[in-house]
């Protein structure tokens, strides 16, 4: 009998997708997975995700604006910038520059099987 994966691991399972040089939303997320409106849940598991195995690329989700949200939630606090940095996304006042052109959304990009 298989059981249902659990609300934070539905949330790694398609943060794990995000390419290498984009980024999504914590909305965009919830919308795939079935829970529009749990953008702040989607928060409080990226917050957990560190250390996760396989390792969740938790840097590459920002808020709706494509703002660094979550940097707070990483070892130093500019370690969400040097990441997203490393794979060549600009970031500028703690925003991704070229938000609407860097971002990946689940719904267009994936096929519906998580939700």
């Amino acid at each position: 009998m298989k059981t249902d994966p659990s609300f934070f691991d539905k949330v790694y399972e398609v943060v794990r997708h995000v390419p290498y040089g984009r980024i999504t939303t914590y909305g965009h997320i919830a919308e795939y997975i079935g829970a529009k409106g749990a953008s702040r849940m989607v928060g409080w598991a990226m917050n957990a995700s560190h250390g996760g195995d396989p390792p969740v690329p938790a840097h590459r989700v920002v808020n709706r604006t494509g703002l660094l949200t979550g940097k707070h939630h990483f070892q130093t606090e500019d370690m969400m910038q040097r990441l997203l940095t490393n794979e060549g996304v600009d970031v500028k006042d703690d925003r991704v520059v070229d938000f609407e052109k860097l971002l990946w959304i689940p719904v267009k990009e994936m096929k519906s099987e998580l939700g």
